[in-house]
């Protein structure tokens, strides 16, 4: 069922109600073949991106839809509640926009970021290493600056949204020792001296794939740095609060639609001569799961309309993508016991959207890491 959404603007009520359009015709009728056959949709990004889905939260000017996050989030929400991989690769374009928006300089966003904004370059976000998750600063990838002009870029990333199908990736290397010593390129999305890995045989999410890419010495143009050299690490965290909103709001989704199909099982199905809705122990059960969900929505959007604000809003985002993400793995886990037996079988949704939010605890910073990040949050310098 649609979500009872309080909107800012009538304009912004328009953008949902496009957005269930798009998505019940373009997403719906095509995620349970793709994901079973981990096939990648070809064109839907391209559709999604003309439709004006791919630059919400970014200026006009740039061909972006200029729409606050909290708007922005709901649209997120609203695709993920029918294709939780679609949500979450969108979720990652808009931060693979973020360096260049905030840090590039006028030329660079005049010549690439109507192009991004517009949905005809899909962008990964390339700051993950094998050895380097969750300690960004570990990063060992380098990117050597050439007398002749240029980086030449040799490493190995890994974990990247859309690896090997994106037309550009926020790319993250090592231009000198140190934690200053990180640097952001606009990285083309093929190059001579880069392949990519075959896809991750992941747990869910697989129909847009997931891998390593491999820098050979590939060499890219000079002013495909972003910021200033030793900028790098600033840049990466200061987009990461907005793509823990990003996974939030996809996991708000995801959790929606496993309530929905397990309310819509539960008012169905019959035992002992009554709807097993009428049972108070799945009724009690489909409550909480309910709540939980309406409380997960709730933080995600009090985070975003800080940021709209400009308020601070990082332990905010960290709490949001904490309560939301561990709300989709309960909500999803009890709606396959709504379902029993059945849930545990491949002809109901609701075993894909289990495996599909347990990875929604772990990427964008682990829930291990946003504790870490709240209880900072809380502490105050010993006087």
């Amino acid at each position: 069922m649609d979500v009872d959404r309080l909107l800012p603007t009538p304009e912004a009520a328009d953008l949902i109600a496009l957005t269930r359009e798009i998505a019940d015709r373009e997403l719906s009728p095509r995620v349970d073949a793709h994901e079973a056959a981990e096939t990648y949709p070809e064109g839907l990004f391209a559709t999604l991106g003309r439709a004006g889905l791919l630059g919400l939260p970014y200026p006009e000017e740039y061909g972006g839809g200029g729409q606050p996050y909290e708007v922005y989030l709901q649209v997120l929400e609203e695709l993920a509640a029918r294709w939780a991989a679609v949500a979450v690769a969108t979720s990652v374009h808009t931060l693979a926009c973020h360096p260049l928006y905030a840090f590039g300089t006028d030329a660079q966003k005049e010549r690439w970021l109507p192009s991004m904004l517009e949905g005809r370059l899909v962008g990964g976000y390339s700051l993950s290493e094998p050895q380097a998750g969750s300690d960004a600063a570990a990063l060992a990838c380098k990117a050597e600056r050439q007398e002749d002009g240029g980086y030449r870029i040799t490493g190995t990333k890994a974990w990247i949204t859309h690896g090997g199908k994106a037309g550009f990736y926020a790319l993250f290397a090592r231009t000198a020792p140190g934690n200053h010593g990180v640097s952001c390129f606009l990285a083309p999305g093929r190059t001579e001296g880069l392949s990519f890995g075959a896809p991750e045989r992941k747990m869910g999410l697989q129909a847009v794939p997931t891998t390593s890419a491999y820098w050979d010495g590939a060499l890219i143009e000079e002013d495909r740095l972003v910021g200033t050299e030793g900028q790098g690490l600033q840049i990466a965290f200061s987009a990461l609060d907005n793509g823990r909103l990003g996974i939030a709001a996809c996991a708000t989704g995801l959790a929606q639609a496993a309530l929905d199909a397990a309310v819509d099982y539960a008012n169905e199905r019959s035992t002992f001569g009554r709807r097993i809705v009428d049972h108070q122990g799945l009724g009690f059960l489909l409550a909480d799961m309910a709540a939980a969900v309406d409380a997960a929505r709730a933080t995600y959007l009090d985070a975003a309309r800080r940021r709209d604000l400009g308020r601070p809003f990082s332990r905010q985002a960290s709490a949001a993508k904490l309560i939301a993400t561990d709300t989709a793995m309960k909500v999803t886990t009890d709606a396959v016991q709504v379902l029993g037996g059945y849930g545990y079988t491949r002809d109901f949704p609701v075993e894909r959207y289990m495996r599909e939010a347990k990875i929604m605890q772990i990427f964008e910073g682990t829930n291990q890491i946003q504790r870490l990040v709240i209880s900072r949050g809380l502490a105050r310098p010993e006087k």
